[in-house]
């Protein structure tokens, strides 16, 4: 699998700024928020035949990442 930076962009003309797959206008909050409500790689997928399952799991790995970057102030 490529590393999610090759799959994940950022670009303030898209979405606002927010991480994209590929240069679309489906974001990872997207993505995620389908998987979170139960939906499957294979029916994003079929709802979304431009996207792959690697683009499903290169969300997933920003998103993992993104979170263990995360500081807390205390």
């Amino acid at each position: 699998m490529k590393h999610y930076s090759e799959i994940i962009t950022i670009d303030a003309n898209v979405r606002f700024g927010k991480p994209c797959i590929r240069g679309m206008r489906i974001t990872v909050f997207d993505v995620l928020g389908w998987l979170a409500s139960g939906m499957t790689s294979a029916e994003i997928i079929q709802d979304y035949p431009e996207l792959t399952d690697e683009d499903i799991k290169a969300a997933l790995s920003y998103a993992a990442d993104r979170e263990h970057k995360i500081r807390i102030a205390s």
